[in-house]
């Protein structure tokens, strides 16, 4: 007999409102409850709580506040729970679920997923190197493991968490796996999908990938921001309803706020991808191009056309090691001049330091950042004339060094700018003086799938679960840039004819592309070229103008999709700008000027 199982996922990243499961739970008639929790970042902060508490080391707001008060509910209405929320510790999360549980006066059969922590393992892997651009196969000449890990963890995939819920668990804990495998791994055990049924593997996985960022898909982060339904304070979150086949659809609890439209919905699908041919994942290799997006009605749109191709042989594999500290500062400055008075006033504090750093022989800084918020200085040479006569800024000075003592150096001198250097300082963010704070640091390697052992724990029994180890995908061939030839005759801002999504790849960058209309993507297509959009980002891109860019087609949803290669300042914790992720990316690319006809030109609005 036909089913479709609902999953809805209530959380985002560590930190995401506590509301979403309530609204799944009470609203949204679903049978499975998943949420994202993990982060490189995540990892190495839940590894240093560890460090000090071994009970410690998991998302224990997962628990506390999020879990704790719907124990009740979640079990009369048998709604399954999977969570990567066991960071470093799914053990300990696993105890504190079911003291929880016991003070709810419910009892849940709750498992746990183990075997990605490599860290207490690290020297069995000191051979190897950080990985390659695209996590095909291992780089010949990357550089070597560092010898000073915080945290190490492989990537797993959804085939444990199958095999969690087939032993009967209720709730299945994880740490560091895939964000979409807490969404494929009960699909397969639901509708019994084998490990080589890759094109329906594919179709749960991008299931996944849609709701894997929350409200993301349902309005958040949304170009066409004003379209969303109630603004912003009671956002819907993503629920999809699934088929045997691996057809889906994407919607949202009714009577909820934001929005689920193609657009919305395939924002999220182009949101921190590379080559969308090879979306490279434990259980399954995704291709994204063929993929058709309906809109059904109200809130409902439909999937179809997803491809799976055979996963790799390698576990990707990220560690974090300390590469330093730093401290940060905010302050404003107001009146004539702002952003000329805001960075005098901050390059003069990092060359005081300097001098003194250089008297005391403890070195000079390894990274300073100085940004002036409000001048658009992000833009770069793109920042409009105006931007400099601003009248307020934010000045964020931040500072990287090895010594701690350094660093104190540096925060007892930001405050004498307030009556020793340009007029209209109005005073510091955050109260005090700041404090310095270790720098994380991401190591991405490939760890061989045969090397990583993985056991389920359910209530008391423990079993080891077996995966596909051979691998077989074949990367595709470079694809040649195609420029379409077309005439312009007038100009338009990118954002008239499409829609536009960026985020992280380590420190690499994309921008998903959207074309509002077919007929519009051949203009962006001979516009955007690699060539035009490295020149654009020269300002962020190592190598400048002639940093690598890539760009991709994808046929099924007339979009493209760039890749932008060390764009970040090394990306995420480790990176000192102001926007680490390049999250503002794909806004700032949606002024760009392109060429299109008469015809077009008149007929937008």
């Amino acid at each position: 007999m036909s089913k479709t199982v609902r999953i809805g996922c209530a959380s985002a990243f560590w930190g995401d409102t506590n509301t979403a499961a309530t609204q799944l739970v009470e609203k949204g008639k679903i049978d499975y409850l998943v949420f994202d929790y993990l982060a490189e970042i995540t990892m190495s902060i839940l590894a240093a709580k560890r460090m000090r508490d071994v009970n410690d080391g998991y998302a224990t707001d997962f628990v506390e506040h999020v879990m704790a008060p719907l124990m009740a509910t979640i079990k009369q209405k048998g709604i399954r729970v999977v969570a990567n929320a066991g960071g470093v510790n799914p053990l300990a999360c696993k105890k504190a679920l079911e003291e929880a549980a016991a003070k709810a006066g419910v009892n849940f059969r709750v498992a746990v997923v183990l075997g990605d922590d490599l860290l207490p393992r690290k020297k069995e892997f000191a051979d190897c190197t950080e990985s390659g651009e695209n996590f095909l196969t291992p780089a010949s000449a990357g550089k070597p493991m560092p010898p000073t890990l915080v945290s190490m963890n492989a990537y797993l995939g959804a085939i444990p968490i199958a095999k969690a819920l087939d032993a009967g668990a209720e709730i299945v804990i994880t740490g560091r796996c895939v964000d979409s495998a807490v969404t494929l791994g009960p699909l397969m055990h639901e509708f019994g999908w084998s490990e080589t049924d890759y094109g329906k593997l594919a179709a749960g996985s991008i299931a996944g990938h849609i709701i894997e960022c929350g409200a993301q898909c349902t309005g958040g982060n949304f170009t066409d921001w004003e379209l969303i339904k109630d603004g912003y304070a009671d956002m819907g979150f993503p629920i999809i309803e699934c088929e045997a086949d691996g057809t889906f659809v994407v919607s949202k609890p009714e009577g909820t706020g934001g929005l689920v439209s193609v657009h919305t919905v395939l924002e999220q699908m182009l949101y921190e991808i590379g080559d969308p041919r090879a979306y490279i994942l434990p259980d399954v290799v995704c291709d994204f191009t063929q993929v058709k997006l309906t809109q059904l009605g109200e809130n409902r749109v439909k999937f179809t056309g997803c491809k799976g191709l055979p996963p790799t042989a390698f576990y990707k594999t990220s560690a974090t090691y300390p590469a330093g500290m730093r401290c940060a500062s905010l302050f404003m400055i107001g009146g004539i001049d702002a952003a000329k008075k805001g960075r005098a006033s901050a390059n003069a504090v990092i060359e005081k330091v300097r001098r003194q750093l250089l008297e005391q022989k403890l070195g000079d800084f390894t990274g300073v950042d100085i940004h002036c918020i409000g001048a658009e200085e992000t833009y770069g040479s793109h920042a409009r004339a105006g931007a400099q006569a601003t009248r307020e800024v934010v000045v964020k000075i931040v500072a990287q060094h090895p010594s701690p003592k350094a660093l104190k150096l540096f925060a007892r001198e930001i405050a004498q700018a307030a009556t020793g250097m340009a007029p209209g300082f109005t005073g510091y963010f955050g109260g005090g003086r700041p404090e310095a704070n270790m720098i994380p640091k991401l190591f991405s390697t490939l760890v061989p799938k045969d090397r990583v052992s993985i056991e389920v724990v359910v209530g008391e029994e423990r079993f080891a679960v077996a995966v596909p180890v051979q691998g077989g995908f074949v990367p595709p061939a470079v694809e040649a840039e195609q420029i379409p030839k077309v005439e312009g005759a007038t100009t338009v801002p990118l954002i008239k004819l499409a829609l536009a999504r960026s985020g992280d790849k380590g420190d690499h960058a994309n921008i998903g592309v959207i074309a509002r209309k077919p007929e519009y993507l051949p203009f962006i297509e001979a516009a955007l070229t690699t060539k035009v959009v490295s020149q654009y980002f020269a300002h962020v891109l190592a190598g400048g103008e002639n940093g690598k860019v890539e760009r991709w087609h994808l046929p099924g949803t007339d979009s493209l999709n760039f890749l932008l290669y060390n764009a970040l300042g090394a990306g995420g914790a480790a990176s000192l700008r102001t926007d680490p992720q390049g999250k503002a990316f794909g806004q700032m690319l949606l002024d760009f000027p392109i060429p299109v006809s008469l015809s077009i030109s008149q007929g937008l609005n």
